[in-house]
């Protein structure tokens, strides 16, 4: 990555502002502004998100916003209402308050005398949604976005639930939100009322994980705050942007296909991460990217931007599975439109055992019973990959054993995929509740499975996710299972794999109780197939990243990063645990020493699926002078066939050497959520 210390503009920044909102709150901003703007405005570019730009964003932050401005932009970093100096305390994502505070942070910029009028919007994960749901309530200054790492639809895509699924990733954000909800404001930008504002969040904020799991199915919960709801509300530009490896990009798809505005969709092998800080690489210059897309559509500048291809990925090339690479081989591809014309259906049949070209003979067989060790999953990786490897999948023999598998002969000659597959099959269940998954793997001639997309079923959402239907046991049922999206090239003489379980723990909750589907012939799989095109090496390329100066930091304690598999042979107990102590350093523009810590445990007994545990911890700790404060949080979520049950527990601590660092606040829950079919 290369930094850039000499700007197109010089940069002043600010460190604090206080936004005035319409009923007397006020919102924490950090603004770049580029010399002279107050004498010849120019447009803003607002990212709006709950992570702490006074400490725990800010070294992207440094990377990102400088680089705007230097470019001849406002770029202004808010803290959403609740989070880090602002007011407010935060209790749930994607409320109507984020976005009424939202429209009157964008009003009040558009009035600012160094702006021109003209406000864009850009964010990754929660300010990549948050700009979607913005260009839906269309705020009159706002004139064009930049989406990264989002979805348009809360329910569908989302880290909450995955075809009617219940994923582990709930869990995982609800702590991260809960460690985020419980930290204090900076004493140094909003003074003395600093312990008043943090009691109040931490006796306000909540407990996100029970409404989580209140709301199981697609409800009005999850629907004023998707855009799928209604495209036609979205009127300004969009540039969507995601990584194979990450949990949001079916999301580009839908975007590109529906939204009927000007439009750009960017995949690349990256994880949840921006692509300049991309990994598994190549990280790309993304920050000229946005500088080309915000010189388009905030300064009517031709760019040549409407000549390029709607669509560019990243093919991917085949790999050996490994849980982490540092660059995924392949090369960039275009589509004009999508759907695009360049990519045909082509049809594969599950025979017994196999996986044939359609119109080629198929043995019949019979319906075959399935249901899979509960230990299935143990090697899938997390739903989307945070860079905070090894959290990728593994060699997918270790979980084809529990599965029922089609494989092709080998292949005669390359063949590319691109877009999202569909495997359809025709099941009975023994239980009122069941669920499959389907995984499509490249393999190798020497056996390796590497696995390049998956897809999740809660079979009693087969009709769809609104008014799920429990199934009747022995009841022969149609259903279909999207795969996630790829682009992904299979060289002549490997195999192709789809693998089907019934149960994928710890990435899925499994089902209430043990099922045993029985998977009958005459299922098939649909793969989308680009023939490779000449112009594909014509394709401008990406420059090599670029950033503004990193912030400075001083490490004062090592980190400890681990990713394990463990197997108790005497208890029968697996566990996956993730330990992710990012360690103790100090940013030294402010003097903050910083200690982060987040650990996660899944587990599960035997085949017992009720004996499924899911428990996490966090540590924050915040140090400046006589300002010394930690929060701990303890989550556990286990299950019964009937209900979900979260225990929960919130410490805080003034941190003082002489008085035995005290605890300044304390509250456990306990609660019971009946499961709704999942």
């Amino acid at each position: 990555m290369k930094t850039i210390e000499d700007l197109p503009h010089p940069v002043r920044a600010i460190e604090n502002v206080f936004i005035p909102m319409r009923d007397g709150a006020h919102l924490a901003a950090r603004i770049w502004m580029p010399e002279g703007a107050e004498q010849l405005p120019v447009p803003a570019i607002l990212e709006y998100i709950p992570y702490r730009k006074r400490d725990n964003s800010r070294g992207r932050d440094q990377l990102n916003h400088p680089y705007m401005a230097g470019h001849g932009y406002v770029s202004v970093r808010v803290d959403m209402r609740g989070s880090g100096d602002s007011d407010g305390v935060m209790t749930d994502e994607y409320r109507p308050q984020e976005h009424e505070d939202a429209e009157d942070v964008i009003a009040w910029l558009a009035d600012q005398p160094w702006c021109d009028g003209k406000v864009g919007m850009m964010g990754i994960s929660w300010g990549g949604f948050n700009s979607l749901q913005m260009a839906a309530r269309q705020p009159p200054a706002l004139k064009a976005i930049i989406s990264a790492s989002a979805t348009d639809d809360l329910y569908v895509d989302n880290m909450h639930y995955m075809g009617g699924c219940l994923l582990a990733d709930n869990l995982s954000e609800a702590t991260v939100m809960f460690a985020f909800n419980s930290l204090p404001p900076d004493p140094e930008i909003v003074g003395d009322k600093w312990r008043e504002m943090w009691h109040e969040r931490l006796s306000g904020s909540g407990l996100w994980l029970e409404t989580w799991l209140e709301h199981q199915t697609r409800g009005d919960y999850w629907k004023p705050a998707s855009v799928c709801e209604d495209y036609s509300q979205v009127k300004i530009p969009v540039m969507a942007v995601g990584g194979w490896a990450d949990g949001y990009t079916n999301a580009i798809f839908r975007l590109m296909e529906n939204l009927d505005v000007p439009r750009q969709g960017l995949i690349g092998p990256w994880g949840h991460k921006y692509p300049h800080l991309g990994v598994p690489g190549p990280a790309i210059g993304f920050l000229q990217e946005a500088v080309r897309w915000w010189d388009h559509w905030l300064k009517d500048k031709d760019t040549g931007l409407m000549e390029e291809p709607m669509v560019r990925a990243w093919m991917q090339d085949s790999v050996s599975p490994e849980p982490s690479y540092q660059d995924r081989p392949g090369h960039w591809v275009a589509e004009p439109s999508w759907p695009s014309p360049n990519i045909e259906n082509q049809r594969w049949q599950l025979g017994r055992y196999g996986l044939f070209p359609e119109g080629a003979p198929v043995e019949p067989g019979g319906g075959v019973d399935l249901l899979s060790p509960l230990s299935v999953g143990m090697f899938a990786g997390k739903w989307a990959s945070y860079a905070a490897l090894p959290d990728l999948p593994s060699d997918q023999r270790e979980e084809d054993g529990g599965s029922l598998v089609y494989e092709t002969e080998p292949l005669e000659g390359d063949l590319e995929v691109f877009g999202r597959p569909v495997a359809a099959f025709e099941v009975a269940s023994d239980k009122p509740v069941a669920q499959l998954v389907a995984r499509l793997s490249d393999v190798a001639p020497n056996g390796e499975a590497t696995r390049v997309t998956y897809g999740l079923l809660n079979l009693t959402h087969r009709d769809g996710s609104e008014q799920p239907q429990p199934l009747e046991p022995g009841e022969r049922y149609r259903i279909e299972i999207p795969l996630n999206g790829l682009a992904q090239s299979f060289p002549a003489g490997h195999r192709l794999r789809l693998s089907v379980s019934t149960s994928y723990w710890p990435l899925v909750w499994p089902a209430p109780e043990p099922a045993t589907v029985t998977i009958f012939s005459g299922g098939t799989l649909d793969l989308p197939v680009r023939k490779p095109r000449a112009d594909d090496g014509e394709l401008r390329p990406f420059a090599e990243p670029e950033t503004a100066p990193e912030l400075a930091t001083t490490l004062l304690n090592p980190g400890n990063h681990h990713w394990r598999t463990i197997r108790d042979l005497e208890t029968g107990t697996s566990t996956v645990e993730i330990i992710n102590d990012q360690g103790r350093f100090r940013i030294d523009e402010t003097g903050t020493d910083i200690l982060r810590v987040s650990n996660e445990w899944y587990s599960s007994r035997g085949n017992d699926v009720n004996s499924v545990r899911g428990e996490t911890q966090t540590v924050r700790r915040y140090e400046r002078g006589d300002w010394r404060v930690e929060v701990q949080t303890r989550t556990v979520l286990t299950s019964t066939p009937t209900d979900f049950v979260v225990n929960a527990q919130l410490d805080a601590y003034e941190l003082d050497e002489d008085n035995g660092n005290p605890r300044v606040y304390s509250q456990n829950w306990q609660r019971s959520i009946p499961r709704q079919l999942v």
